[in-house]
């Protein structure tokens, strides 16, 4: 049996690859295949464009597959979400979709658009937005490039964005936010019902979670004399407290815990100071909780 798994393609293609690699799988994409390799031979992966995954895992063409929060809601996919990935190709994070008007433009609110026309990929999510505001607007699909549409071709756009450096780079501005979107691991309803493959399924997100809770943490060991622990202790923060064994000089300890990777460099000096010894800092490709 196999475990038929989709695998976002564009944008998250190699944020997504990546992750798995963290996460202990290792993912061949080819530019001549849409099946990819995967050293996991229970899996079949197959390269499907993040905007129809919920469509295709619902339809159970795929068990599972990855894809963001936005284009379930878009496509209206009832499909059950297994875990929250929280990353994005840039920032690992939350992306936005935005309601967006050029900074000339009278329009400050969603009501001002009554009657006007707004292009956005997100048609669907779009019009029910506006429906929820009583707002009745003409609503176009976007081919791409929808920042350069207002004012001309539009008169408002709903877009995707990260920081949204592209849009002040087009001159435009923010007016709501329409739909906050993450990725998130989704699963066919009737392969969740299958204990073999809700079983695999499972196994899958906890690694993922686990690769996602290990972005920008890393490891530290180090030795301290009992006398200094207190003042070492007092310079660590932590995940959770740190683990204390006793070496086999009883008047030496080993401390082990986890830190962010940023703060690293401010604390090694500052431990150093307060007495410990052999310190070691290493990289983490998962924690699990």
């Amino acid at each position: 049996m196999k475990l038929k798994l989709g695998i976002p393609k564009g944008s998250l293609e190699t944020a997504t690859v990546d992750l798995f690699r963290r996460a202990g799988f290792n993912i061949q994409v080819s530019s001549r295949s849409y099946f990819p390799s995967i050293d996991d031979i229970e899996i079949e992966c197959i390269l499907i464009r993040a905007q129809e995954m919920a469509r295709y895992v619902e339809d159970g063409v795929l068990d599972a597959g990855l894809t963001g929060l936005d284009w379930v809601v878009e496509n209206d996919s009832d499909v059950v979400t297994v875990a929250d990935l929280i990353y994005a190709k840039q920032s690992f994070g939350v992306v936005r979709w935005v309601l967006a008007v050029p900074e000339s433009s009278p329009f400050q609110s969603v009501e001002d658009l009554q009657g006007k026309v707004i292009a956005t990929e997100l048609v669907g999510a779009t019009t029910r937005y506006l429906a929820r505001f009583g707002v009745t607007a003409r609503v176009e699909f976007s081919w791409g490039a929808t920042e350069v549409k207002p004012p001309v071709l539009a008169d408002a756009i709903v877009e995707v964005t990260e920081t949204g450096s592209s849009l002040r780079a087009n001159n435009l501005r923010i007016i709501d936010t329409v739909l906050e979107s993450n990725t998130q691991f989704i699963a066919n309803k009737a392969s969740w019902e299958d204990d073999w493959k809700r079983r695999k399924i499972q196994d899958v997100a906890m690694l993922l979670e686990g690769a996602i809770h290990a972005l920008g943490k890393v490891g530290l060991m180090l030795n301290v004399h009992k006398n200094d622990l207190e003042h070492v202790l007092a310079v660590l923060p932590a995940l959770k407290n740190p683990t204390i064994s006793s070496l086999s000089d009883g008047e030496w300890l080993a401390v082990n815990t986890i830190l962010d990777e940023i703060t690293v460099r401010v604390i090694i000096p500052r431990l150093k100071e307060a007495g410990a010894q052999g310190i070691v800092e290493y990289p983490l490709n998962k924690i699990v909780l």
